[in-house]
């Protein structure tokens, strides 16, 4: 689709429209946002549009399609399928060599871990190596809540840094601020980043990770507008 208008605006009640005619999402629900903040950068998005649509410079107007869409119609199936990640959490699979990397891992991950237990009274079974482990049946029922309790346009938010950090834990703590969008990205790029200072650059792993960051970036400023 190419650009077809040229005023873009926001109503009263979050609403996008262009040329007074009102934006819909792909299953032609109106795109009424929840927060003043996140329509005028929905909106920002659209007043940037040159010559064709392209959805990857658009990532808010998509997660927000996916709130409405998607996750709109049955939030409790999409929450549980994402509270699936409590079951294998990046943070709870160690290396057990080197030392160093085994080091890092532990001064990077124990602390995200500590304040979930605290937070959501819960205990983690911790492993070394790729093997599957079973955490505690409360554990991930009690993650599983959280999770629940968020509302569609949450959601839409945390489920891309979910998938990109692989740690339901460090997802929560950001959505809770008990941690920074920067240090959880670096906290879940601990291998990555060791791998990267004794092997050096791999072209197409840089360019596959600076994709996920624009990903996470676009998702960070989505939750934060909802606040």
């Amino acid at each position: 689709m190419k650009r077809f208008w040229t005023a873009v605006a926001v109503d009263d009640t979050g609403g996008i429209s262009l040329d007074a005619r009102p934006v819909r999402t792909p299953d032609r629900t109106p795109l009424i946002l929840p927060t003043a903040a996140l329509a005028e950068a929905v909106a920002a998005e659209w007043r940037g549009v040159e010559g064709e649509v392209d959805p990857r410079a658009m990532p808010l107007t998509g997660l927000a399609n996916a709130a409405i869409d998607r996750i709109g119609p049955d939030p409790e199936r999409f929450a549980a399928d994402l509270a699936r990640y409590a079951g294998s959490d990046l943070l709870c699979y160690r290396a057990d060599t080197p030392a160093e990397l085994v080091a890092r891992q532990a001064e990077a991950w124990d602390p995200p871990l500590d304040w979930a237990r605290t937070r959501y009274d819960v205990h983690f079974a911790v492993t070394r190596g790729i093997m599957h482990i079973d955490q505690p049946a409360a554990t991930v029922t009690r993650l599983g809540d959280a999770v629940g309790a968020l509302a569609p346009f949450e959601l839409a938010a945390l489920s891309p840094v979910v998938t990109i950090t692989g740690s339901l834990v460090l997802a929560l703590a950001l959505i809770e601020r008990a941690m920074t969008p920067d240090v959880v990205w670096s906290t879940a790029h601990v291998d990555e980043d060791w791998q990267e200072e004794h092997w050096g650059n791999d072209t197409l792993a840089v360019q596959a990770l600076a994709a996920k960051r624009t990903d996470y970036d676009a998702a960070v400023r989505f939750l934060e507008t909802l606040r």
